[in-house]
């Protein structure tokens, strides 16, 4: 199923919440980046775990729920096995799933603090 319009995003972005819920992620946030002018995708979905072993399992989590929901595989996956970081490229929708000290280092939040940020507790 290829992702058509912004409803299309907004559904994989809540799907993709949903599997950070699932493995109780930390702090998880969702940036809307459709306002904002230069953006490459629709939403940036944000989260860390209290482990690199909590981080992968974050990161299965999302592919599992989009794959078995949606029927959507991640366009691209950086980080795996021990990661500090794992990134998950739906497309309209980028998920980063941090550990703790390199969610603070990178700070996306406030690289993209022009986008409606949304929290979705743990």
């Amino acid at each position: 199923m290829a992702v058509r319009n912004a409803h299309d995003s907004e559904v994989m972005m809540k799907m993709i919440v949903h599997g950070l819920q699932e493995k109780k992620g930390k702090d998880i946030i969702s940036i809307d980046l459709r306002k904002v002018g230069s953006s490459f995708a629709d939403f940036f979905v944000i989260c860390h775990g209290g482990s690199n072993r909590q981080i992968d399992a974050l990161a299965d989590s999302v592919e599992e729920v989009m794959l078995k929901s949606l029927k959507e595989k991640p366009s691209h996956r950086e980080g795996k096995n021990g990661s500090d970081w794992v990134l998950l490229d739906y497309y309209s929708v980028v998920v980063n799933v941090f550990s703790e000290s390199q969610r603070s280092f990178y700070s996306l939040e406030e690289l993209w603090g022009d986008g409606e940020i949304i929290e979705h507790g743990e």
